[in-house]
């Protein structure tokens, strides 16, 4: 009977220490990273951000300001990655709503480029000012980069506040 009652005993504590751990699993995946808006903090092998880095391939973001119904922004692109060119196609603007915007040419200072071929391994293109218009203007806004990587790869999102 004694035997019985340890088993049944470690058996419910084991029941519990495994329940405490998954809770704090759980907690640690969905708690997300304190950083402050637009900070240096650069949780990529990029800085100063935002900014994203995809292989090697690097976009900067800084000068972010929202006129009316118009995101405003200087981007900057760095290229050490097997991808061979910056297009204007390879960016969007989710605003908070969801709504996806491509770059617009009809404000004023908003450039769009044509396509930028890289020639060399680590070079430069930009900064260019470049404008969205947005249905939703709370921010954060979202800014959605698929460049040319190959068949698999890659798109990816940089949350972006106002500066």
């Amino acid at each position: 009977m004694g035997r019985r009652l340890f088993t049944l005993l470690g058996v419910f504590a084991g029941l519990i220490i495994a329940a405490v751990v998954a809770a704090g699993a759980y907690t640690a995946l969905k708690t997300p990273l304190q950083a402050s808006p637009n900070s240096n903090l650069a949780l990529e092998n990029c800085s100063p951000g935002p900014c994203k880095d995809l292989n090697g391939y690097t976009l900067w973001v800084s000068k972010v300001r929202l006129d009316n119904d118009v995101v405003r922004m200087t981007v900057k692109f760095q290229n050490s990655s097997q991808s061979t060119h910056a297009s204007p196609e390879d960016v969007q603007l989710i605003d908070a709503s969801r709504r996806s915007s491509p770059l617009i040419t009809d404000a004023t200072s908003c450039a769009t480029w044509s396509r930028h071929e890289f020639t060399t391994k680590g070079e430069t293109f930009g900064p260019l000012n470049i404008c969205f218009r947005v249905t939703n203007t709370t921010p954060p806004f979202l800014l959605r980069w698929a460049p040319d990587e190959g068949a698999f790869c890659c798109e990816t999102e940089l949350k972006i506040y106002l500066s």
